[in-house]
């Protein structure tokens, strides 16, 4: 497998789910089953981009205050922003997948 579907598989689970919008009833609750158990993952990939925010929010404070760079540092802080808001939204996915009734018919 080529590194850059790895670098995207370690960070992104979208390649893990099925669409549950496509399909008739049964084929759509399968679909549900599936996602719920690969939920499982969601925890780690949090915690991949909890680590890597952390890297980041670091590194933008050490260089904001050793260097006195604000402009370079926000170059770190940026894709901090990006890291906290991806994180909420898997966790808001995680805990959908985890309490949600699945397809209505």
């Amino acid at each position: 497998m080529a590194f850059r579907t790895l670098l995207y598989r370690y960070f992104f689970f979208g390649w893990l789910f099925h669409d549950v919008n496509r399909g008739n009833l049964f084929e759509r609750s399968a679909a549900w089953r599936h996602n719920q158990t690969q939920a499982r993952w969601l925890p780690t990939y949090m915690r991949r981009w909890v680590v890597l925010g952390a890297l980041l929010y670091v590194g933008g404070v050490f260089v904001e205050h050793t260097c006195s760079a604000t402009v370079l540092s926000s170059f770190l802080y940026m894709p901090w922003v990006l890291c906290v808001s991806f994180t909420a939204t898997t966790f808001v996915a995680w805990a959908g997948l985890k309490s949600l009734p699945g397809p209505a018919p």
